[in-house]
């Protein structure tokens, strides 16, 4: 071999040799700052773990999954019963504000507004039949439509009983 050969062997093995230090330092310097940074243990982090990766639905089979579908049920019907609308209240100035104004103060769906010439003939029916229409729902032949409770299933008869039993007085 030539000196000019031995010369380039020589500096090339000093080029791998200097890039192996460079490769070797730069793995042990990532591999600290990896440790410097705290593993997610957070509760938060654990709780959006298990919302991703819970199934969907559920299967109900046998005697065993009838008991846990009626569980279900029972458990939805208790936290619906929890749920009374406007807190409860049998103010029917308060659920009318808040619920009926939208219907009954600009007649959509055929909606009687609260003046005596819309609500003549409806009283002349009984005011029994007021409230039943006003819990179970109406439909009339004039197009008007009343949903059950007024669109809100939380209230209850009371409350429902009260909001048309104030509206009569506003006539």
């Amino acid at each position: 071999m030539r000196n000019y050969d031995l010369d380039f062997l020589k500096r090339f093995s000093m080029v791998l040799a200097f890039l192996a230090a460079v490769t070797l330092g730069l793995i042990l310097f990532s591999s600290y700052l990896h440790d410097l940074i705290p593993a997610e243990v957070s509760p938060q982090a654990q709780q959006r773990e298990q919302a991703r990766i819970a199934p969907v639905g559920a299967v109900y089979a046998g005697t065993t999954g009838a008991a846990a579908q009626a569980a279900a049920a029972a458990a939805a019907t208790a936290a619906a019963a929890s749920q009374v609308a406007y807190g409860g209240t049998l103010d029917g100035a308060v659920i009318y504000n808040n619920l009926c104004t939208g219907c009954h103060t600009t007649g959509v769906a055929n909606a009687p507004t609260l003046d005596a010439a819309h609500w003549t003939a409806r009283i002349a029916q009984g005011v029994d039949v007021l409230h039943r229409h006003a819990i179970e729902g109406y439909t009339g032949p004039d197009g008007g439509v009343m949903p059950p409770k007024g669109g809100n299933p939380a209230l209850t008869d009371e409350q429902v009983i009260a909001t048309v039993d104030w509206m009569l007085t506003q006539i």
